[in-house]
């Protein structure tokens, strides 16, 4: 697999077709174009603009335990660079997560009761990447979802992340970084392929997924990516993204008593 793989764009249905699954099982990650509508984007930026605002206004450092991560817009502005559990605060982000087209996606997981994590993990979480000096997010170097379970002991469960894109994004923008196939790979080379977070640089064999505003992606939780930082400067760099967990097995919701996940302890290495 190289960076000039070209990949089918697909419609998400009630239901996923034959190939569509097998692309799936093969590569390990979908695009679907287009989820949402130009309307209905703005709207969910609206909303976590106010989302932002009443955080902002009331100093909130975590939500159910995960640290929310703070930077500098453009103009300067402090603003909110990684929302978590997002949902909760704001009834159209809740009820965007009721959307059926969700349920389609519970096949890939090949386990019983797959659900949309809402309460769970770090829940519905909004990045927000901006590429000038201040900022707190301008790229994510490369990691697996899956090194969590590892981390509190656990057997290394299904899990999808799925990612509505907010921005449109072309390769030469930064953006989302995959690594084909590398779902199917064993645990030695989950844990020590890469340098977790640290390392950001550009691999042979990623793909660049470029994404239109509406676009939504699905990728293996098992699967190696990465968010490319943008070569421009300001307000060009910017990309808005929101992603959720579908995952199944036994149900565990956080509250505003849980303690901080041990794997958060690498945030500050995000920048």
């Amino acid at each position: 697999m190289s960076s000039s793989f070209e990949y089918p764009r697909f419609t998400l249905g009630a239901t996923l077709t034959d190939e569509q699954r097998a692309f799936f099982a093969k590569h390990g990650f979908l695009h679907f174009r287009p989820f949402a509508s130009p309307a209905q984007v703005q709207e969910i930026l609206h909303a976590t603009q106010d989302v932002q605002r009443r955080w902002l206004a009331e100093g909130v450092e975590k939500v159910n335990g995960v640290p929310i991560k703070y930077g500098q817009d453009v103009d300067g502005a402090r603003i909110v660079q990684r929302f978590a559990f997002t949902s909760q605060h704001h009834p159209l982000l809740r009820e965007l997560l009721q959307d059926p087209r969700f349920q389609a996606l519970f096949p890939l997981l090949e386990a019983e009761g797959g659900r949309v994590g809402e309460n769970e993990k770090d829940g519905l979480v909004v990045n927000h990447y901006v590429n000038i000096p201040g900022s707190e997010f301008s790229q994510m170097g490369w990691h697996t979802d899956s090194l969590r379970d590892v981390f509190y002991g656990k057997r290394i469960g299904p899990m999808l992340n799925v990612g509505l894109h907010l921005d449109g994004t072309k390769a030469t923008n930064g953006g989302l970084r995959v690594i084909p196939g590398t779902h199917r790979q064993g645990l030695g080379k989950m844990l020590f392929r890469k340098k977790y977070y640290k390392d950001v640089h550009y691999d042979p064999n990623e793909i660049a997924i470029e994404t239109e505003p509406g676009d939504l992606t699905v990728h293996d939780g098992r699967m190696w990516h990465r968010v490319a930082q943008s070569p421009l400067i300001g307000d060009a760099s910017r990309r808005r993204v929101m992603y959720v967990p579908i995952i199944s097995g036994k149900y565990q919701p956080k509250s505003e008593d849980s303690p901080t996940p041990f794997y958060l302890r690498f945030l500050h290495l995000v920048k």
